[in-house]
């Protein structure tokens, strides 16, 4: 869709949500909900997620049949602690149409894998996630953590990047198992976790009588990197480890001025400063935004999330365009 078609097409799906899911109050004997059995439903929506995609008078049909087979939040007679047409979605009969269509992109999710059946849950973020995989892997290896806690465990090891998010740390102080139980692995100069580290820390993990459990691997590190997850995988197989899998451009601009002279005593503390100063410019000029961060012993760099299906090449011909435009002064 271009801007003008995507903006009419919202505006359309407004007032079908508006029409059919809070302002047919009016009509009398409204029920709170249009019952239907799960296999009833799903046969009516046809949630089968294909390959090709539909026209927008058919996504506008579709938004109707979720407002209409929606629980009414607003109905006087809805006495629960729910609200909106997007409802929590753990009962069905709070949200059936969500509910449904939850199972069938999980489904799908498994098809990419070659599961044929299993479970799962979406997360709001990276740091969620990283929480419900140290604690799944930690009730595969101990099931009985659920209900006699930590006391029933040896210590626990965790393994992950030296350039990992900094959830896993927070996610050993939340669970109990502390972070100094969270053993770094050193990385190349690619920022790609090394195996044979991560063979050495699992043996002193051992030596110190901790239980290793879980080894926490990287697509997209904060600097774009990809741990080596097939060697990884080797070690944890040999192990008997779980290995869950965090998949999130980053980079500097160097200005004229600095060019060549990496070897100068002041090149990094300058060269930190100028993410800042562009930033603070495409604000101010209204043309971007992406944010700047450091890490580790890098001092300041652009940290570039894409979020936006529409962009093309030359959007990030653009985006590059404009760093240099903003700092060639500097």
């Amino acid at each position: 869709l271009d801007h003008r078609e995507g903006q009419h097409f919202l505006t359309q799906a407004l007032k079908v949500i508006m029409k059919e899911g809070f302002l047919v109050l009016v009509i009398p004997g409204l029920q709170v909900c249009e019952w239907r059995e799960p296999e009833e439903l799903a046969a009516l929506l046809d949630l089968e997620l294909r390959e090709n995609g539909e026209s927008q008078h058919q996504l506008l049909q579709r938004v109707r049949d979720v407002a209409k087979y929606s629980v009414k939040t607003n109905h006087p007679s809805f006495f629960n602690q729910l609200f909106a047409l997007n409802t929590s979605q753990y009962t069905y009969d709070v949200a059936p149409v969500f509910v449904l269509m939850e199972y069938e992109v999980l489904a799908k999710l498994r098809s990419l894998v070659g599961w044929t059946e299993g479970d799962g849950i979406f997360c709001p973020g990276g740091s969620v996630s990283n929480m419900y995989a140290m604690n799944v892997a930690r009730c595969h290896t101990f099931p009985e953590v659920k209900l006699k806690g930590l006391w029933a465990l040896p210590p626990l090891a965790v393994f992950t990047s030296q350039e990992s998010h900094y959830s896993v740390m927070k996610a050993a102080a939340f669970q109990g198992i502390g972070t100094e139980n969270v053993f770094q692995i050193k990385v190349d100069d690619w920022g790609c976790m090394i195996p044979e580290d991560l063979d050495e820390k699992i043996e002193l993990a051992k030596s110190q009588e901790a239980f290793p459990f879980l080894v926490h691997a990287t697509s997209g590190t904060l600097q774009g990197a990809f741990d080596p997850l097939e060697p990884i995988a080797d070690i944890y197989d040999r192990q008997g480890l779980w290995m869950p899998e965090f998949v999130n451009m980053c980079f500097w601009f160097i200005p004229p001025s600095l060019r060549g002279k990496e070897n100068s005593p002041d090149y990094q503390s300058r060269l930190s400063e100028v993410g800042p100063v562009i930033r603070e410019r495409m604000m101010k000029q209204g043309t971007m935004m992406v944010g700047y961060q450091p890490h580790g012993g890098r001092v300041n760099f652009f940290r570039m999330i894409v979020v936006s299906p529409k962009l093309s090449q030359q959007d990030m011909i653009f985006f590059l365009d404009e760093i240099e435009r903003l700092g060639n002064d500097l």
